[in-house]
């Protein structure tokens, strides 16, 4: 099987050329979809189907999702960790970065028919054993185990930010930030600040005022009034992330200023952010002392281009103080100016979304490559339409820097990478 080269054209082992999204093999039948039947038929090379191995849908929009995010798609194709020089592999000891390398390989080695990732899950069931289990999972904690268990195999600790030991492993340089917190003293003003890495940011999503999807699509199809600014947003969600919040009785400040416990106020704001920035919508909730755990099914109007400007430390503290410039810790800050600076404007590139009920949902990911949007649902993948995308229930967003995702359009075929291109801003 070949590939040729600038074209993403794969001819497939019957030497009959097929559309990914037209023709899936099913025993010795080929399944079409109506949208299918159109005359486009190459579609960007990467794109395959993940077979569902039992309630595994949560695996396969997660595995969708990073083999696409362009510093993990690079560092694995360039051969920056190859299982055959591996030395857990020699030793036979487990180890997850060489299972995804299997992962890589195989949904960019041009076949088009859907792939098993059993290998993969077996490992990772050895590694997360709490979780070894055929029922429907949480994508989220997948995500979250998955790069854990990248970094125990991967993390090699380097310190590049003075105070800030940063990991240098592939999980870290792709998805590692820097959030700050304030603490301030509602008595003397005085603030205490302290600084934590995070991979990915939990948003709330305040259900009081929200549309369901359900009312949506009625109003989408009934002619009735369009859904108005009223609903949730993702600058809302990340609002109400970065406000002020007044601490309880119970977690008073020990104020060194007055010297005793005081009442405060605690504010969050993004010190550094990452390459790829993803944000995790908490639609589940579970009530311990009521037992009893549900579903949020609002809808949620997200940008496919996000300006994360305006939850920077600087842009925070700024308002705090009357808009006046602050050096914070010796530590410079972003300037959009320079050229240099990493940057705070950051397109989608993947959506993992999340249907049905809190017992038996199913979770599907939305693609965005070279600005067309593919759905991948399990074995199968179609292009949909930007407004299918827009009303899904979206439970995990992928962001890259704009400046990342320009440089992935040029990157869409395999080929050889250099390390400086898998990392084209490492001074972020």
């Amino acid at each position: 099987m070949s590939v040729k080269s600038g074209a993403d054209v794969v001819p497939v082992r019957s030497n009959k050329k097929r559309r990914l999204d037209s023709q899936l093999i099913i025993g010795s039948k080929f399944l079409v979809s109506p949208r299918d039947r159109r005359e486009k038929w190459s579609f960007p090379l990467g794109l395959r189907g993940l077979n569902n191995l039992g309630s595994t849908c949560f695996m396969n929009a997660v595995l969708q999702a990073l083999v696409h995010a362009p510093p993990l798609r690079n560092f694995w194709l360039s051969g920056q960790h190859n299982r055959d020089l591996c030395p857990r592999r020699t030793m036979s000891l487990l180890c997850l970065p060489c299972d995804l390398d299997v992962i890589f390989a195989a949904m960019f080695s041009g076949d088009r028919t859907p792939y098993s990732p059993a290998h993969l899950l077996h490992s990772w069931w050895q590694h997360s054993t709490n979780l070894a289990t055929y029922e429907q999972q949480d994508s989220h904690e997948f995500f979250i185990s998955l790069l854990d268990r990248i970094h125990e195999n991967e993390g090699k600790s380097k310190c590049l930010y003075q105070d800030h030991e940063e990991c240098q492993c592939i999980t870290h340089k792709a998805f590692s930030g820097l959030l700050r917190s304030d603490v301030t003293c509602t008595t003397c003003g005085s603030t205490s600040t302290t600084y934590d890495p995070f991979i990915d940011i939990s948003l709330t999503l305040d259900s009081a005022n929200g549309f369901s999807h359900a009312d949506c699509r009625k109003n989408r199809y009934s002619g009735g009034p369009s859904v108005n600014a009223t609903m949730p947003t993702l600058a809302g969600c990340l609002d109400f992330f970065t406000r002020s919040e007044k601490l309880g009785p119970d977690q008073k400040l020990n104020c060194q200023s007055c010297g005793e416990k005081r009442e405060s106020s605690k504010q969050m704001s993004i010190r550094r952010l990452p390459l790829l920035l993803c944000l995790h919508v908490k639609r589940f909730e579970h009530s311990l002392t009521r037992k009893t755990s549900r579903k949020i099914d609002s809808y949620l109007q997200y940008p496919f281009r996000l300006n994360m400007s305006p939850y920077l430390s600087s842009s925070i503290i700024g308002k705090r103080f009357g808009n006046r410039m602050f050096a914070f810790d010796g530590e410079g800050e972003y300037d959009s100016s320079s050229s240099s600076s990493p940057s705070a404007e950051f397109e989608i590139f993947a959506v993992v979304t999340h249907s049905g009920m809190l017992e038996s949902g199913h979770y599907v990911t939305y693609l965005r490559l070279k600005g067309l949007w593919y759905k991948c649902d399990d074995a199968w993948i179609n292009e949909v339409e930007e407004e299918v995308v827009r009303g899904c229930e979206c439970y995990m967003l992928f962001y890259a820097q704009e400046k990342v995702i320009q440089k992935a359009h040029k990157e869409l075929s395999y080929q050889v990478i250099s390390m400086a291109d898998a990392f084209p801003f490492a001074d972020c």
